[in-house]
């Protein structure tokens, strides 16, 4: 059970107008926003930032965004993130093959070597105590410029924000973010854990 029921939508004119972010990246709100509506500067604040960060400005393209978020996600623990980035990585173009071999990232021809050094990146950045080093750094900047680096640093903290805020509130997961997290990771018998 959630620590904090999650209002409806349509609880606060202004986030109702920004929670449209949403229906194209998941195809609903997701319910840690409408918790967050108690407190609707948070929400505005919250969504404001998520398009901000998800923006592309650079060659990162939104499904390497969601698949960082992924794993940023699947490495500090948190069932709904995991089910919520897998979902919107396939709503960007993630194929199921990407998706389902995610883990495999650094043995796989699936996966660019741009693209590894961005995983690699987001593991080390969401790790606690954080493990970035000078070997990480170097790979990323083989490939990214400083601008893209931004970019991808953002999302790893927005997914360290959300990840928190989920665990923390037990936030339910909604039926198309559970039926994502289940296609894909059935192998490993995910469960949505606390966020019923």
């Amino acid at each position: 059970m959630p620590l904090i029921t999650p209002l409806d939508q349509f609880a606060n004119q202004e986030v109702e107008q920004l929670v449209k972010f949403f229906n194209e990246t998941l195809g609903f709100c997701p319910n840690s926003v409408l918790t967050m509506q108690r407190r609707p500067a948070i929400a505005e604040a919250f969504v404001n930032l998520n398009m901000a960060v998800m923006a592309n400005e650079g060659r990162v393209t939104a499904e390497q965004k969601r698949l960082v978020g992924y794993l940023t996600s699947a490495q500090t623990g948190c069932k709904y993130c995991e089910a919520h980035t897998i979902l919107a990585a396939e709503r960007y173009g993630g194929s199921e093959e990407r998706l389902e071999n995610i883990w495999d990232f650094r043995q796989s021809d699936l996966y660019s070597d741009a693209e590894k050094a961005l995983f690699e990146f987001a593991l080390a950045a969401s790790s606690v105590p954080n493990a970035v080093n000078d070997a990480i750094e170097t790979e990323l900047k083989k490939h990214w410029d400083e601008g893209e680096i931004v970019e991808v640093l953002g999302v790893i903290a927005l997914f360290g924000y959300l990840n928190r805020w989920n665990d923390s509130m037990a936030t339910s997961l909604e039926p198309g973010a559970e039926a994502a997290g289940t296609k894909y990771f059935a192998k490993d018998s995910w469960t949505k854990g606390k966020h019923q």
